[in-house]
């Protein structure tokens, strides 16, 4: 669905925000259907120009008896990324105007992009994130209303894991993967030159993953069924789940090149995308050792933090790493 789902985001942050969840999730499942039986004149899919609404996705509770506020946004762009530094345009509150959050917008929705630590005794507090980009200023509430209570059942729901929702056992066994940098968090270099950047991953094999077949030399064109050939209509997102690392800009405003290309953690939905949110898409099968290699490079010279995001189709586990890059000498 192209249409503008960033304003669906914000409504139902607001509504529930004021106590009417239940009502919200009907009007928001209405409205999802009313734009997805608009004919395509009718929907309007901006490349450029638009701004980009932040969003609380909810709270989870760590050992100690701390809270995790977990925060996203919506990019109204298909194309566009946008690059707003810490200060008035992109700052926390109460407390530091830097909290973690990130610098570098990618495009569409961007689920579960940072978390903040609140004390125990956070209460009936509120964390904001405001963001201002084409002159425009949003907000999301960060609190810890029961109704944003997360699990790994909501978040592999939200990331369109389940389709619309259907769990099995197999999706309620699952875990997260985990994620180790191997070397150092901080590392130096310069504009075009490559960093090598290696991760281990492990996970319990869940969801199943079922890899794609190499069809033998000369068997033809690939032979797609009526359901893989319907133009997508969904309610939901739905995601290809299978084991996958993907390193992303966070923070830094320079082009970064990655070798191999890394698969979108961005919901693009467009037929041919390298993402799994896209029709057709199929998950490369993930190296035997567990260590996934690629390079880097940088055009301009500057401060850049990547963020590489282990993901099983239904959860995932972050890492980051730190590359200061100096202009050639």
């Amino acid at each position: 669905m192209h249409g503008d789902t960033g304003e669906l985001v914000m409504r139902k942050q607001s509504s529930r925000r004021q106590g009417s969840t239940g009502v919200v999730w009907f009007a928001s499942l209405a409205l999802a259907v009313l734009v997805t039986c608009q004919p395509a004149s009718a929907q309007v899919a901006f490349q450029t120009g638009q701004n980009v609404s932040p969003a609380f996705e909810g709270w989870e509770e760590n050992d100690d008896g701390s809270f995790n506020l977990v925060f996203g946004y919506m990019n109204r762009n298909w194309r566009e990324q946008l690059d707003v530094p810490i200060g008035p345009g992109n700052n926390i509150s109460p407390g530091s105007a830097d909290q973690g959050q990130p610098t570098h917008l990618l495009p569409r929705r961007n689920r579960y992009v940072f978390k903040v630590r609140v004390p125990a005794d956070f209460g009936d507090k509120e964390l904001v994130w405001t963001l201002t980009t084409a002159g425009k200023t949003e907000a999301a509430y960060g609190t810890l209303r029961q109704d944003y209570r997360l699990d790994y059942m909501v978040i592999a729901s939200e990331t369109g894991a389940l389709g619309i929702g259907v769990s099995t056992e197999e999706s309620r066994a699952n875990v997260p993967p985990t994620i180790t940098l191997v070397g150092d968090p901080m590392r130096r270099a310069m504009v075009g030159q490559p960093v090598t950047l290696v991760a281990r991953i492990t996970d319990d094999d869940l969801p199943r993953f079922r890899p794609r077949t190499a069809r033998p030399p000369g068997d033809g064109p690939p032979k797609l069924s009526a359901m893989q050939l319907r133009p997508p209509i969904r309610f939901t997102v739905a995601k290809v789940n299978g084991l996958h690392l993907s390193w992303f800009v966070f923070r830094g405003e320079g082009e970064v090149g990655f070798d191999p290309p890394q698969i979108k953690t961005w919901e693009d939905t467009r037929t041919g995308a390298n993402s799994p949110w896209s029709p057709l898409f199929s998950m490369p099968a993930p190296p035997e050792d567990g260590e996934w290699t690629i390079q880097v490079t940088f055009d301009q010279p500057g401060t850049y933090m990547l963020r590489g995001r282990a993901d099983d189709g239904g959860l995932y586990h972050d890492t980051d790493v730190t590359i200061v890059v100096a202009p050639i000498s």
